[in-house]
């Protein structure tokens, strides 16, 4: 599937080492003034090669715009297409990967379900796809039904180090000099949002921006509000009690997260994504070939040692367009 979303839909093409990445946004209303300079700094956020922490693949990652807009960046009400192009691949990394899987990486499921793939930085199942999603995401925080909704990720935690950025930075350091690779976790804040978008049984909010998030390349588990540190206290500590502001029901805490029921109920969104380590290491490690005999693969090229690192601009965008998405469909 490389389509996501209902009203506001998302089709994107490309493979990671291929000509180029891109997509089509169908759903926007017309009349609508972009910024190319909002979607230039989001894209800018994710690109790789902007620290020694990161990939080294140095990408622009500035979208072309191909339809769907006018000169002057303004909708048309058609689908908006963009690409970008690759300029950067180093293909001949990946040579020993088109025939050896890599632990933990997309290798091995991609061959049973297709039968065949492209194993140049892993194809549609490298990060590099999620540039077209916050591209995507870029235009979606544009929408005048977005108009006061604030979309806020961070970093909360790497290797199990939380709160302080310079400690989590030296966990990253340490594990990119042994070969080595870490988790992080994202927490994202959505502030501005009206109660009552979301549906109670299926299309439930915190549902829709689930399936979202784990959309996200190496993303493993997904929270919001107290999540699963509810299932070790009492209904007396979750419960948000409800009162009365200047006229405005509002509650005195938020363990729901922003979400009751399904619903949003006017208070912050608060949801955490947990992303695994890179699966793709440069020190040794057992696997098997296609034929299963054994073998040792030593990764080439160059990998992000957090992926959490540049995750957060894709959460970012992930929300937007969930959000988006179903403001259009209400």
């Amino acid at each position: 599937m490389n389509t996501f979303g209902k009203k506001l839909r998302l089709t994107t093409f490309g493979e990671s080492h291929g000509k180029a990445m891109g997509g089509i946004l169908d759903g926007v209303p017309a009349g609508i003034q972009l910024s190319m300079e909002i979607i230039e700094r989001e894209t800018a956020r994710r690109r790789p090669g902007q620290s020694a922490l990161v990939t080294a693949r140095n990408e622009k990652d500035i979208p072309e715009f191909l339809s769907g807009l006018t000169d002057g960046m303004v909708t048309l009400g058609t689908p908006i297409a963009f690409m970008v192009r690759n300029t950067d691949q180093h293909s001949s990394d990946y040579a020993d990967m088109e025939r050896l899987y890599r632990p933990n990486h997309a290798d091995y499921t991609y061959d049973m379900r297709y039968g065949i793939r492209d194993p140049r930085g892993g194809g549609r199942s490298s990060a590099r796809e999620t540039l077209n999603w916050v591209i995507g995401g870029a235009v979606a925080r544009q929408l005048p039904c977005m108009a006061g909704i604030s979309i806020a990720a961070r970093i909360v935690s790497v290797g199990g180090v939380a709160d302080s950025m310079e400690e989590m930075m030296k966990v990253v350091a340490q594990a990119k000099k042994d070969g080595d690779s870490v988790g992080g976790v994202v927490e994202c804040v959505v502030s501005g949002l009206p109660a009552g978008l979301g549906n109670p049984v299926f299309g439930k909010l915190h549902a829709r921006l689930a399936e979202a998030m784990m959309s996200i390349n190496a993303a493993k588990g997904f929270e919001y509000g107290d999540g699963f540190a509810a299932a070790s206290q009492h209904g007396t500590e979750q419960a948000d009690i409800f009162t009365s502001q200047d006229g405005k029901i509002t509650t005195l805490s938020n363990h729901s997260g922003g979400i009751q029921g399904g619903i949003s109920n006017g208070q912050d969104i608060v949801m955490r994504i947990a992303f695994k380590p890179t699966p793709t290491l440069l020190r040794d490690l057992p696997t098997v070939d296609k034929a299963g005999h054994p073998a040792t693969l030593r990764a080439k090229g160059r990998h992000d040692p957090c992926v959490a690192l540049r995750a957060v601009p894709v959460v970012e965008a992930m929300a937007a367009l969930t959000l988006a998405d179903m403001l259009l469909e209400r």
